[in-house]
């Protein structure tokens, strides 16, 4: 992880190095739960960090102080894709026929692999009482191969990394699609406004392909709190969801 993400640190760095006249070193922490890192945040302990939808609007909750910094761009839109996947021989057409069915979800914090899953299933009537067993699996790729091995009969994860999946040759295949908001990035609450400044500066002008394409974006846009209204949404619906 911290790896992945050096080219985007190193221009960060640099870029705050120059708006702010000094030298400037940012130290990652990559948190192993998304309640550590939201915790992380809300208490302080970092002053900034890159967290999924969900975990943004829980912190955001939990201490309504902290900002959004920017917000991560997917072909210069605020989305992309979440997908509830079938193995490629099975019957199954319609999310509506998953009654009765085992499901694999993602983390119990995830935003695709538990919110959004959860209310496009009750969309269609479906809630834990209705299927034939869930469990919370835990990474994307994991929900994908527990669906491609008939460990389950379906799962939901993100569309990219179904790709991968299916690329690799596992049997998957999609029955249902859903969108959800890119990343945000998130300042602490009490961070000096110069660095706040030079952090989205950083952020909204990055061009650097290899720093971009280590994020899997093409850029960052303005975020906007109602930006995540969705996700609010979807939290909310999955409360009704049981199990």
């Amino acid at each position: 992880m911290v790896e992945q993400f050096a080219p985007a640190l190193s221009v960060l760095e640099s870029t705050l190095s120059r708006e702010l006249g000094e030298p400037v070193r940012v130290r990652i922490k990559v948190s192993s739960t998304y309640t550590g890192g939201v915790n992380e945040l809300v208490d302080g302990r970092v002053d900034f960090a890159r967290m999924g939808p969900a975990s943004y609007v829980m912190a955001k909750e939990m201490n309504p102080g902290i900002q959004l910094i920017a917000i991560e761009s997917n072909k210069g839109k605020k989305t992309f894709q979440g997908v509830i996947c079938v193995h490629a021989d099975s019957p199954i057409q319609h999310v509506s026929e998953l009654e009765g069915e085992r499901f694999a979800f993602g983390d119990p914090q995830s935003t695709i692999g538990r919110f959004l899953a959860q209310q496009m299933l009750l969309d269609h009537g479906i809630g834990a009482n209705e299927l034939g067993g869930f469990d919370y699996l835990g990474r994307h790729d994991k929900v994908g191969m527990a669906v491609a091995s008939q460990m389950y009969v379906a799962g939901a994860l993100k569309e990219g990394t179904f790709k991968k999946l299916s690329e690799a040759g596992e049997p998957l295949r999609v029955i249902a699609t859903f969108p959800n908001v890119t990343k945000p990035w998130i300042a602490r609450v009490g961070l000096d406004p110069r660095v706040f400044g030079a952090i989205q500066e950083a952020l909204l002008s990055m061009e650097d392909r290899k720093a971009l394409t280590a994020l899997n974006k093409d850029g960052f846009l303005p975020a906007n709190d109602s930006d995540y209204n969705s996700i609010r949404a979807a939290i909310e619906s999955s409360r009704s969801f049981g199990g």
